[in-house]
């Protein structure tokens, strides 16, 4: 019997708990009771503190990672990376806070370099691929679920070869383009959000447990928009340069959905 095809990733749940989940971890378990009451605030049983708060905000988007990679035996692209955010955001944070319960003055520059070297590296590793059997535009983009690559390729000759290597180029360069962008988004975003920020104050762990919760939730607003802008400009132009070497229309070209 052929093996019983894997279910895709639900992306409402991916979102939930790479995202939402995390968020409301370091926004709300991460309160320290005693600060709470020492600020004259109601300390509650769900306020954890902030190391207990940061261990469960990791602790989801690893969890769930490793058991799509053990119930699918296959590691799913996009999983993999909230796992690689995970391990560095984890690293990071230990190297930032202090055992006296302050965090080290560059956390702002290097939690913000951390959010840009994903997207950066992403965006590097598209141009590198451009020149190997396997493109990282094929994977994302460019690949047999959404474009007829046989019969573009059957029609494209000998005269058009290098245009089609040329457009390809620039289709590769403009969707990595989107990456490079959202590592600086990260960068002044994670700056930002830094702004005004006591490293030795009482409740500084608890403070840095909220500013990372918030450049969370916000990154994958101020990134996403773009990033789909430059995804959605890199399909048009792919499309018109391919309509202008084969011919083809755009239900020709486009698989239908």
């Amino acid at each position: 019997m052929p093996p019983k095809p894997h279910k895709p990733e639900n992306p409402l749940i991916n979102i939930m708990v790479n995202v939402l989940v995390p968020v409301l971890a370091l926004g709300t378990l991460s309160k320290d009771p005693t600060i709470q009451e020492k600020l004259g605030k109601a300390a509650h049983w769900w306020h954890l503190g902030p190391v207990y708060g940061l261990a469960i905000a990791l602790a989801l988007p690893l969890g769930y990672g490793i058991w799509f990679f053990v119930r699918n035996r296959k590691a799913n692209f996009f999983s993999l990376i909230g796992l690689l955010s995970v391990l560095l955001t984890g690293c990071i944070t230990i190297y930032l806070w202090n055992k006296d319960g302050s965090v080290k003055p560059q956390a702002a520059l290097l939690y913000g370099l951390k959010e840009a070297s994903i997207p950066l590296a992403l965006g590097v590793a598209i141009l590198a691929s451009h020149r190997t059997q396997n493109p990282l535009l094929k994977v994302f983009l460019y690949n047999d679920t959404i474009f007829d690559i046989p019969k573009i390729e059957g029609r494209i000759g000998e005269q058009e070869q290098d245009g089609y290597r040329k457009l390809l180029l620039a289709s590769t360069r403009l969707f990595a383009t989107s990456f490079l962008v959202s590592a600086i988004i990260n960068l002044a975003l994670s700056l930002f959000l830094f702004r005004g920020f006591d490293h030795s104050a009482g409740d500084a762990l608890e403070k840095y447990n909220a500013i990372i919760g918030k450049i969370t939730g916000w990154s994958f607003v101020v990134v996403l928009v773009p990033a789909f802008g430059f995804l959605f400009l890199t399909l048009q132009r792919l499309v018109a340069g391919l309509k202008g070497l084969t011919g083809l229309t755009d239900e020709e070209i486009m698989l239908p959905r």
